[in-house]
C-alpha cells in the first residue's frame, strides 16, 4: 500500500504525494524557549521525527525546518513568554533564550532526535515578518491602530477550514491584548507597538514594536520552503488559534494555498490528567532522564500513535522498560551467535524468509505512520528469534545477518531505538565482557540443572554487587548494566 497521511485539513487519510517527486519540504512549529522541555515536548519531537526518517527511509529528499520561538509569544494578558521569564530569572530575555535553546537540544539529543536541517529563530527574521505585514496592509487584509498591525480575519473567507470553528462562535485570541484597538474581536496581532518597558522592540514602518506569535510560523517557512510546501506539523493545541491564522495570513499575502498535508500529535496527560503546572503533575524531560534511560522515553512514546493520547506515568514507563529490555536482550543474544556462527560449523540447518515481518512493518507505517503496530511487528520478530537461538534451532549465519539488517533498518533507522545497546543493556557483542558474562551465564545453567540453588543464587548475588543484573526468564537468562 502507498504511504497514507491523515490531513487535518481534509479530514481524512490522504494518498501522500509530494508537490515535487522524491522532495519533502516540511515545517514543525518548535519550542517557545522560555523553560525546560516536558514530556509533551517528547511526544511532539520524537514523533515528527520518526515522520521524517521515513520519509527518508522512503527516498525523499526532505528539508526539515523546525522554529525556535524567542519572541512574540504572548500570554492570556498579553505579556510576552519571554519578557516574563527574564523578570523571574532576571536576566536579559535573550539570555533566557539561549539557556533554554541549548537545553532543548540537549534533550532531543538524548531522546535521539535527528537535528532539524534549520532552526530559524523568530528574533533573527523580523524583516521577512514585517515585510508579509506590509503586504496584508497594502490588500486590505490588515489595518493599522496606534502603531500596532491586526489582521481582519473577516476580509479572509476560508478561516475556520482547519479546525472547523465559524466566525460567530470564536472566542477572542488568547495571545492578542488592548481587544478595544480591534475592528473585531476575533482579530488577531500581525505587529505590536512596544510599550516603553518592553525590552525586545524593532523598528518597522508603524513605530517600535515587536511581531505576533502567528506571523513568525508563516514568515520562516515560506522563507526556506517557498510559498506554498508539503507538510506542516504541530501539536493539537496549535491548530487554533496559531496554525488557522497562519493559514489566513499567508494566503492572503500570496494568494496560494499554504500548506498541502497538516499534521497534528495528540497531547500528553500524567496519570489520566491533563499536565498542568498548577495541578502539580508537570514533568521536564531532565527529570525524567534521572529515573529513566532516554531511549526508555522514546520506546515509550512510539508504542502509542502520533495522533493518539499518551498517558504518562511512571508505571507506564517501568512496562515499557521492561518491553524494551527484552528487545535489546534478543539483539544482544543475535549478536553473540553471530559471533559465534563465525567460528564454528554447526549452524546452518535452515534458512528463515523475513519477507512476511518486512512487509507488515512496512504496512505499518504507511497506514499514517502507526509506529505502535510496527513495534508489534519487532516483537513478533523477537518471539522467533528467541525460538530459533534455542539448542537445536541453529539458523544459518546468513539469516543471522539479514536478521541483524532487519532491526538495524526498521528498529534503529527508522524508528530512532538504539537497538545495539544504551545504558539498559550491554553493547559491544564479542568483547571480554559480554564473553565473560555469557560464561557465567552457562556455569550458572549448568548448576541450576544440578539443583544447586546456593551456590546459583551466590553467583547472582555476586555479579549483582558488580552491577550486573542476571534476570531469569523463560527464554533463558540475560544480563544487564544496573
Amino acid at each position: 500500500m502507498p504511504l497514507t497521511i491523515y490531513n487535518t485539513l481534509s479530514r481524512q487519510k490522504e494518498e501522500f504525494k509530494p508537490l515535487h517527486e522524491g522532495y519533502v519540504g516540511m515545517y514543525v512549529c518548535g519550542p517557545t524557549v522560555y523553560s525546560d522541555s516536558h514530556i509533551g515536548h517528547g511526544k511532539s519531537y520524537v514523533s515528527f521525527d520518526v515522520i521524517v526518517r521515513y520519509l527518508r527511509h522512503l527516498g525523499n529528499k526532505v528539508l526539515y525546518i523546525q522554529n525556535i520561538t524567542d519572541v512574540g509569544h504572548l500570554l492570556d494578558d498579553g505579556e510576552d513568554r519571554m519578557l516574563k521569564q527574564s523578570r523571574i530569572n532576571k536576566v536579559h530575555p535573550m539570555q533566557v533564550a539561549e539557556t533554554i535553546t541549548r537545553s532543548y537540544f540537549e534533550d532531543m539529543d538524548a531522546l535521539n532526535v535527528t537535528r532539524p536541517d534549520i532552526s530559524p529563530r523568530a528574533s533573527g527574521h523580523i524583516i521577512e515578518q514585517i515585510e508579509i505585514v506590509k503586504k496584508l496592509l497594502a490588500n486590505g487584509h490588515a489595518y493599522e491602530v496606534n502603531g500596532s498591525v491586526y489582521f481582519d480575519v473577516r476580509k479572509f473567507k476560508n478561516y475556520g477550514k482547519l479546525s472547523g470553528r465559524t466566525i460567530d462562535d470564536m472566542k477572542e485570541g488568547t495571545r492578542v491584548e488592548l481587544k478595544s484597538e480591534k475592528r473585531n474581536p476575533e482579530d488577531f496581532a500581525l505587529w505590536k507597538k512596544a510599550e516603553p518597558e518592553h525590552i525586545m522592540r524593532w523598528q518597522s514602518p508603524w513605530g517600535e514594536g515587536f511581531p505576533g506569535w502567528h506571523i513568525e510560523c508563516s514568515a520562516m517557512s515560506m522563507k526556506y520552503l517557498g510559498e506554498t510546501f508539503d507538510i506542516h506539523g504541530g501539536g493539537l493545541d496549535n491548530q487554533f488559534p496559531h496554525h488557522e491564522c497562519e493559514i489566513a495570513q499567508s494566503e492572503s499575502a500570496t494568494g496560494k494555498p499554504f500548506v498541502k498535508y497538516w499534521i497534528h500529535n495528540n497531547l500528553v496527560t500524567v496519570n489520566g490528567q491533563k499536565m498542568s503546572k498548577s495541578l502539580g503533575n508537570f514533568v521536564t524531560l531532565k527529570d525524567i532522564f534521572k529515573k529513566f534511560d532516554p531511549a526508555v522515553i522514546r520506546f515509550f512514546i512510539l508504542q502509542s500513535h502520533y495522533r493518539s493520547t499518551l498517558d504518562f506515568s511512571e508505571q507506564a514507563l517501568e512496562a515499557s522498560k521492561t518491553g524494551f529490555a527484552k528487545l535489546q536482550n534478543t539483539v544482544r543474544r543475535l549478536h553473540e551467535a553471530i559471533d559465534f556462527a563465525k567460528r564454528s560449523s554447526s549452524f546452518g540447518p535452515f534458512e528463515r524468509d523475513l519477507k512476511p515481518f518486512r512487509n507488515e512493518f512496512i504496512d505499518a507505517m504507511n497506514d499514517d505512520f502507526n509506529t505502535p503496530k510496527a513495534i508489534a511487528v519487532l516483537f513478533d520478530l523477537v518471539s522467533k528469534v528467541n525460538d530459533w537461538l534455542m539448542p537445536g534451532m541453529l539458523p544459518t549465519e546468513s539469516t543471522l545477518r539479514e536478521i541483524e539488517n532487519f532491526f538495524d533498518e526498521f528498529g534503529s533507522q527508522i524508528l530512532g531505538l538504539p537497538l545495539r545497546g544504551s545504558s539498559t543493556v550491554v553493547s559491544g557483542s564479542g568483547s571480554a565482557e559480554a564473553g565473560l558474562m555469557t560464561l557465567i551465564i552457562e556455569v550458572r545453567k549448568e548448576i541450576r540443572k544440578q539443583k544447586l540453588w546456593g551456590l546459583s543464587d551466590k553467583i547472582r548475588d555476586s555479579v549483582k554487587a558488580l552491577g550486573i543484573v542476571l534476570e531469569d526468564t523463560k527464554d533463558g537468562t540475560t544480563w544487564k548494566k544496573e
